[in-house]
Protein backbone atom coordinates (compact mmCIF):
# COMPACT_ATOMS: atom_id res chain seq x y z
CA UNK A 1 0.00 0.00 0.00
CA UNK A 2 1.61 3.16 -1.11
CA UNK A 3 2.74 5.98 1.54
CA UNK A 4 0.19 8.79 2.79
CA UNK A 5 1.79 11.91 3.93
CA UNK A 6 -0.96 13.80 5.94
CA UNK A 7 1.48 16.86 6.24
CA UNK A 8 0.50 17.90 2.44
CA UNK A 9 -2.82 18.01 2.68
CA UNK A 10 -4.97 21.65 3.03
CA UNK A 11 -7.26 21.46 6.05
CA UNK A 12 -9.47 24.32 4.46
CA UNK A 13 -10.09 21.90 1.97
CA UNK A 14 -12.66 19.79 1.03
CA UNK A 15 -10.78 17.67 -1.11
CA UNK A 16 -8.28 16.80 1.39
CA UNK A 17 -10.81 15.84 4.13
CA UNK A 18 -12.05 13.44 1.20
CA UNK A 19 -8.20 12.22 0.42
CA UNK A 20 -7.63 11.76 4.42
CA UNK A 21 -10.93 9.21 4.41
CA UNK A 22 -10.20 7.20 1.24
CA UNK A 23 -6.83 6.93 3.17
CA UNK A 24 -7.71 5.87 6.60
CA UNK A 25 -10.59 3.53 4.62
CA UNK A 26 -7.98 1.66 2.49
CA UNK A 27 -5.75 1.41 6.34
CA UNK A 28 -8.66 -0.38 7.95
CA UNK A 29 -9.28 2.93 9.96
CA UNK A 30 -13.29 2.41 11.62
CA UNK A 31 -15.93 5.45 11.75
CA UNK A 32 -14.01 8.02 9.02
CA UNK A 33 -17.06 8.69 7.26
CA UNK A 34 -18.59 10.97 9.95
CA UNK A 35 -15.25 12.87 11.08
CA UNK A 36 -15.22 16.40 9.76
CA UNK A 37 -11.43 17.52 9.66
CA UNK A 38 -8.38 16.27 8.32
CA UNK A 39 -7.11 17.16 12.01
CA UNK A 40 -9.96 14.28 13.32
CA UNK A 41 -9.02 11.96 10.63
CA UNK A 42 -5.55 12.00 11.83
CA UNK A 43 -5.99 11.47 15.23
CA UNK A 44 -8.19 8.49 14.36
CA UNK A 45 -5.45 6.83 12.27
CA UNK A 46 -2.79 7.55 15.11
CA UNK A 47 -5.38 5.89 17.69
CA UNK A 48 -5.83 3.20 15.61
CA UNK A 49 -2.88 2.33 14.01
CA UNK A 50 0.15 3.77 16.22
CA UNK A 51 -0.95 4.07 19.62
CA UNK A 52 -1.31 0.18 20.27
CA UNK A 53 2.13 -0.38 18.62
CA UNK A 54 3.58 2.64 21.35
CA UNK A 55 5.26 -0.14 23.52
CA UNK A 56 8.32 1.84 24.73
CA UNK A 57 7.68 4.80 26.33
CA UNK A 58 7.11 7.45 24.32
CA UNK A 59 5.62 11.28 23.52
CA UNK A 60 3.40 12.01 20.92
CA UNK A 61 3.49 16.11 20.06
CA UNK A 62 1.70 18.71 18.18
CA UNK A 63 -1.89 17.39 18.17
CA UNK A 64 -4.55 18.80 15.57
CA UNK A 65 -6.36 22.03 16.84
CA UNK A 66 -9.70 19.89 16.14
CA UNK A 67 -8.71 17.30 19.26
CA UNK A 68 -7.30 19.47 21.47
CA UNK A 69 -9.87 22.16 22.44
CA UNK A 70 -7.94 23.56 25.74
CA UNK A 71 -4.25 23.74 23.73
CA UNK A 72 -2.71 26.38 22.85
CA UNK A 73 -2.16 27.41 19.01
CA UNK A 74 1.25 25.89 18.55
CA UNK A 75 3.65 28.91 18.16
CA UNK A 76 5.25 27.94 14.53
CA UNK A 77 2.83 25.07 13.28
CA UNK A 78 -0.68 26.23 12.25
CA UNK A 79 -3.21 24.11 12.51
CA UNK A 80 -1.46 22.14 15.42
CA UNK A 81 -1.18 22.85 19.13
CA UNK A 82 1.21 22.57 21.95
CA UNK A 83 0.37 19.34 23.55
CA UNK A 84 1.91 16.33 24.20
CA UNK A 85 0.79 12.67 25.06
CA UNK A 86 2.93 10.18 27.17
CA UNK A 87 2.10 6.81 25.78
CA UNK A 88 3.41 2.91 27.18
CA UNK A 89 2.26 -0.37 26.95
CA UNK A 90 0.29 1.06 24.10
CA UNK A 91 -2.06 3.30 26.38
CA UNK A 92 -1.59 7.07 27.03
CA UNK A 93 -0.22 7.39 30.30
CA UNK A 94 -0.51 11.07 30.56
CA UNK A 95 -1.54 13.98 29.06
CA UNK A 96 -0.29 17.73 29.14
CA UNK A 97 -0.68 20.83 27.24
CA UNK A 98 0.11 24.70 27.34
CA UNK A 99 -3.67 26.08 28.07
CA UNK A 100 -5.52 28.46 25.62
CA UNK A 101 -5.71 31.69 26.92
CA UNK A 102 -7.48 33.99 24.38
CA UNK A 103 -10.82 33.60 25.21
CA UNK A 104 -12.21 34.66 21.58
CA UNK A 105 -10.16 31.31 20.53
CA UNK A 106 -11.60 29.05 23.12
CA UNK A 107 -15.41 30.55 23.21
CA UNK A 108 -15.25 29.32 19.19
CA UNK A 109 -13.63 25.66 19.96
CA UNK A 110 -16.16 25.46 23.25
CA UNK A 111 -18.94 25.90 20.45
CA UNK A 112 -17.52 23.54 17.95
CA UNK A 113 -17.37 21.20 20.90
CA UNK A 114 -20.61 21.98 21.59
CA UNK A 115 -22.25 21.11 18.02
CA UNK A 116 -20.31 17.87 18.46
CA UNK A 117 -21.67 16.88 21.67
CA UNK A 118 -25.00 18.03 20.26
CA UNK A 119 -24.65 15.47 17.81
CA UNK A 120 -23.60 12.72 19.64
CA UNK A 121 -20.49 12.96 20.60
CA UNK A 122 -20.02 11.67 23.72
CA UNK A 123 -16.51 12.79 24.46
CA UNK A 124 -16.73 16.50 23.45
CA UNK A 125 -17.53 18.67 25.80
CA UNK A 126 -19.99 21.99 26.47
CA UNK A 127 -19.04 25.72 26.88
CA UNK A 128 -17.69 26.46 30.11
CA UNK A 129 -18.98 30.12 30.91
CA UNK A 130 -17.13 29.96 33.81
CA UNK A 131 -13.96 29.32 32.41
CA UNK A 132 -14.80 31.77 29.78
CA UNK A 133 -15.27 34.49 32.30
CA UNK A 134 -11.39 33.87 34.16
CA UNK A 135 -10.10 34.24 30.75
CA UNK A 136 -11.86 37.64 29.55
CA UNK A 137 -10.78 38.58 33.28
CA UNK A 138 -6.81 38.35 32.89
CA UNK A 139 -6.24 34.36 33.59
CA UNK A 140 -2.73 33.96 33.50
CA UNK A 141 -0.97 31.34 31.04
CA UNK A 142 -1.34 27.86 32.63
CA UNK A 143 -0.26 24.57 31.49
CA UNK A 144 0.34 20.98 33.33
CA UNK A 145 0.80 17.29 33.61
CA UNK A 146 -2.62 14.98 33.75
CA UNK A 147 -0.92 11.58 35.32
CA UNK A 148 -3.51 9.71 37.53
CA UNK A 149 -2.65 7.53 40.15
CA UNK A 150 -5.26 5.18 38.15
CA UNK A 151 -2.94 5.37 35.01
CA UNK A 152 0.10 3.96 36.84
CA UNK A 153 -2.22 1.10 38.22
CA UNK A 154 -3.46 0.27 35.18
CA UNK A 155 0.43 0.09 33.65
CA UNK A 156 1.10 -2.13 36.47
CA UNK A 157 -1.26 -4.43 36.56
CA UNK A 158 -1.98 -4.48 32.40
CA UNK A 159 -5.07 -3.42 32.67
CA UNK A 160 -6.31 -2.18 29.03
CA UNK A 161 -9.23 -0.23 30.38
CA UNK A 162 -9.42 2.16 33.17
CA UNK A 163 -12.70 0.71 34.13
CA UNK A 164 -10.91 -2.26 35.78
CA UNK A 165 -8.81 -0.42 38.03
CA UNK A 166 -11.06 2.50 38.91
CA UNK A 167 -10.98 3.08 42.72
CA UNK A 168 -14.86 3.82 42.71
CA UNK A 169 -16.93 1.23 41.74
CA UNK A 170 -20.09 2.78 41.26
CA UNK A 171 -18.53 4.81 38.38
CA UNK A 172 -17.95 1.90 36.55
CA UNK A 173 -20.04 0.35 33.92
CA UNK A 174 -22.41 -2.79 34.78
CA UNK A 175 -21.74 -5.48 32.36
Amino acid sequence: MPEFDFAMLDSSDSSSLEAAKVAASARGVPKVESLGSVGEVLNACFEELCEPKLIQPTFVIDYPVEVSPLAKPHRSKPGLTERFELFATGREIANSFSELTDPIDQRQRFEAQAAKKAAGDEEACGVDEDFLMALEQGMPPTGGLGIGIDRVIMLLTNSASIRDVIAFPLLRKED
